[in-house]
């Protein structure tokens, strides 16, 4: 529902927390900018703001979403280290979601700015599709380019034994970066 008005400053960073907190589903910044009657650029500012004020915020392939604690069963992390091509990156998603993993983030060594992280969220095949066709659109190279194919991964899942099952899949698969 679109307002007529332009929602100005605070009022609109607490409609924003409020809409991301109630959604179990990513909100795209042209979303909240419709329902806002703003540009898109003022929402990018608007998260900006808001993240700086510690709300857990992460922007994703699919929109924001508001990372809430409280509601999430006990999940389980790992890190893994990757190598492998930019066109093998959907197989290497495809890999990791089809075994219930979550691929948080993708993070590479940068030689003068250290480690950049970029969040990912993708749990499924339909998420690994938005994903992949938004580098496609957007044309945008993938952070494994700037290392030569190396870079790490964030995976969530609900069990050890996804992780466990997943890491195996990489490893057949030639993906993980051997020690």
């Amino acid at each position: 529902m679109k307002n007529k008005n332009k929602v100005l400053g605070e009022d609109r960073k607490s409609l924003i927390l409020k809409w991301l907190k109630e959604q179990n589903r990513p909100i795209t910044g042209g979303e909240l900018a419709e329902l806002t009657n703003v540009s898109r650029q003022v929402i990018v500012q608007d998260i900006s703001v808001l993240k700086a004020k510690n709300e857990p915020i992460i922007a994703t392939s699919q929109g924001y979403i508001y990372l809430q604690d409280n509601h999430r069963p006990t999940q389980y992390e790992r890190v893994v280290a990757c190598k492998h091509a930019p066109d093998q990156t959907r197989t290497e998603l495809e890999l990791l979601v089809d075994h219930g993993v979550t691929v948080k983030n993708v993070i590479i060594e940068h030689p003068v700015y250290g480690d950049l992280e970029a969040s990912i969220m993708v749990s499924n095949r339909t998420e690994v599709d938005q994903f992949i066709k938004k580098i496609d659109e957007t044309n945008s190279p993938y952070l494994l380019q700037l290392t030569d194919g190396i870079h790490l991964h964030t995976l969530v899942a609900d069990s050890n034994d996804k992780l466990d099952l997943a890491y195996k899949a990489l490893t057949e698969a030639g993906m993980i970066l051997e020690e």
